[in-house]
């Protein structure tokens, strides 16, 4: 337990020293990596004894004899965990040098010289806008990237650029949220089948708006006056005045095409996305020594790859590797797990409860990466396709990352590229940011209520449930029930108890076909973790209903000694045998 308890008190402090860093003058790098090598030293002494779920461990024990928690925590876990923080720093590498690639080529100027207003505010939402949907087709850390870039270009005060740059990191993890492309954690419910396509945009884009344009619309109170053009390099000057105009439009369009072609090359290949953004490098970079071949030796170093890679900024991508390698080893021990687990106790009823549960993981998203908050989720609880759950879960997990410079790879890439200081974001963004996240936030479960209310209004004034067999299963099998009152179920004893999410579903058992019951987060007062999962719990002898007409056409289901009564009016109540009844109420 002690160890289990150190290794939070270490990343406390490591993240303190990481938001002191202009004060303390030891660069965030070092100490992030060396916070990530101590939280997994702290594993291998004492992760054995205060590990979470040991589920994983057993598995590999029984496979691999000896000294399988070593093996484990090194073989499997560490290199599991090292292997999805490469991914990440690849696919940061190679959007980076492309990025260089099309600037050293003077490709930006296509943008740039468009851009005419040199007023703040005017700018400001120019530059914010076009994050925001870039953020949708690419992805955040690639738009803020390439943002950045421009911005340069368009600003020359630094500090007064940090604000620009802060505007971009909102802007592109709002974008990010309602595409299921723009964001890791977006493609990881895409991909697990949580969210569809078309309905998560529809969901979520008018919160992730919101989440934008509150921001926006303060600072564009802050923000008078007019902006600077910056003054070009001499380097800048020469490369501009050496390269044609046609060579900078290729570079320009040939490059975005290679980052646009990332998420078309993942959908094909089914291959992760930095494999098709180092594919797009490597095809850049040999078109590039074709043709500056014939260039003189000086001028053809200046174009090469080689040249630019130097400019990249490697201290942003070790602290990048650091911070995720640290999150990952508490992933690994379980804290994350446990948080998760907390968080389901919260006591409140569906919806509110997973209203509160999903803003929660966003404002820990702004310290923890918010890729294991969202598969700790998506492995907690197992809500449908399309549930507001998930399509909440991608929203928050998203714009919380923004609150604090450090919540998302947007925020660490633009961090590293204008060595942006982490205590004035803190103090002239994350409250901004803050506003705009609990306004998206509002506004999602506000847009839900008001779907709802329109929805409900089409229908019929009750609920008419289809009097036939088929009928009440399919009512049943798409409704959410819940407990009320004090009631109580106890899984032996059949009896009920308060707060139990209940449904109904088909599943075949023994080569035969079932209606059952289905009991979700069901409560126990003598489990340590006062809650479990089930599945099927039991079954509704064979989904056989009777059907029968009383007072206000009752179909009855045979529950074992119980039986269930589906009212026309949608009702739903269980009557036992000694004449007491529980009504279910819809919890959606």
């Amino acid at each position: 337990m002690f160890m289990f308890v150190l290794m939070i008190v270490l990343f406390i402090v490591g993240y303190t020293i990481i938001a002191l860093e202009h004060p303390l003058k030891i660069n965030k790098s070092a100490t992030a990596l060396l916070l990530g090598v101590l939280l997994w030293v702290c594993a291998v002494i004492g992760g054995e004894g205060i590990l979470v779920n040991t589920d994983s461990l057993r598995q590999f024990a029984m496979d691999h004899p000896g000294n399988y928690f070593l093996n484990w925590l090194v073989h499997s876990q560490l290199l599991t965990a090292l292997g999805e923080v490469s991914e990440i720093l690849f696919f940061l590498m190679g959007a980076m040098t492309i990025v260089e690639l099309i600037d050293t080529h003077g490709g930006f100027t296509i943008i740039t010289k468009h851009i005419k207003t040199t007023k703040k505010v005017k700018l400001l939402w120019v530059i914010s806008i076009v994050a925001f949907f870039l953020s949708a087709v690419l992805d955040n850390l690639t738009t803020s990237i390439v943002m950045v870039a421009l911005l340069r270009k368009l600003i020359g005060d630094r500090k007064e650029r940090w604000f620009y740059a802060s505007m971009i990191i909102i802007a592109a993890n709002a974008g990010g949220a309602w595409s299921p492309i723009g964001d890791v954690t977006t493609i990881m419910l895409w991909i697990g089948n949580r969210v569809t396509a078309l309905n998560i945009i529809e969901m979520t884009f008018l919160a992730s708006l919101v989440s934008l344009l509150v921001p926006l619309i303060v600072l564009s109170f802050i923000l008078k006056g007019h902006v600077e053009r910056p003054e070009l390099s001499e380097d800048h000057i020469d490369a501009t005045f050496e390269t044609k105009r046609w060579e900078s439009n290729f570079f320009f369009f040939f490059g975005v095409g290679a980052l646009l072609f990332v998420p078309v090359f993942k959908t094909i290949t089914h291959l992760p996305p930095y494999l098709g953004m180092l594919g797009g490098l490597s095809v850049l970079w040999i078109i590039s020594e074709i043709l500056n071949r014939r260039r003189p030796e000086v001028e053809r170093s200046r174009f090469s790859v080689s040249t630019i890679l130097t400019k990249i900024d490697m201290p942003s991508i070790l602290f990048f590797l650091g911070i995720l390698m640290a999150v990952n080893a508490l992933a690994t021990v379980g804290h994350l797990e446990l948080l998760a687990v907390n968080l389901d106790k919260i006591p409140l009823l569906e919806p509110e409860k997973y209203y509160v549960i999903n803003i929660i993981i966003g404002l820990v998203s702004s310290v923890v990466d918010n890729v294991p908050l969202v598969a700790g989720a998506m492995g907690m609880y197992h809500f449908p396709t399309d549930h507001f759950f998930w399509e909440f879960l991608a929203y928050c997990a998203g714009t919380g990352g923004s609150i604090l410079i450090i919540g998302s790879a947007a925020g660490v890439a633009v961090m590293g590229m204008e060595k942006i200081d982490f205590i004035w974001y803190l103090k002239k963004i994350s409250w901004i940011a803050l506003i705009g996240y609990f306004a998206g936030a509002l506004t999602f479960i506000g847009e839900k209520a008001i779907r709802e209310y329109i929805a409900s209004e089409s229908k019929a004034v009750k609920t008419e449930v289809e009097m036939s067999e088929e009928g009440v299963k399919k009512y049943l099998s798409e409704t959410t029930f819940y407990t009320v009152n004090d009631s109580e179920f106890d899984i032996e004893t059949g009896e009920i108890k308060d707060s139990t999410i209940i449904r109904f579903t088909d599943f075949a058992l023994q080569g035969q076909q079932y209606f059952g019951l289905s009991l979700q987060s069901l409560q126990y007062e003598n489990n340590p973790k006062n809650f479990e999962n089930h599945s099927v719990v039991q079954s509704l002898a064979k989904g056989e209903c009777v059907i029968s007409q009383l007072n206000d056409t009752i179909a009855a289901v045979i529950f074992g000694k119980d039986q269930l009564f589906v009212t026309q009016s949608g009702k739903v109540y269980l009557v036992f045998p000694n004449g007491g009844s529980l009504e279910l109420k819809k919890a959606n």
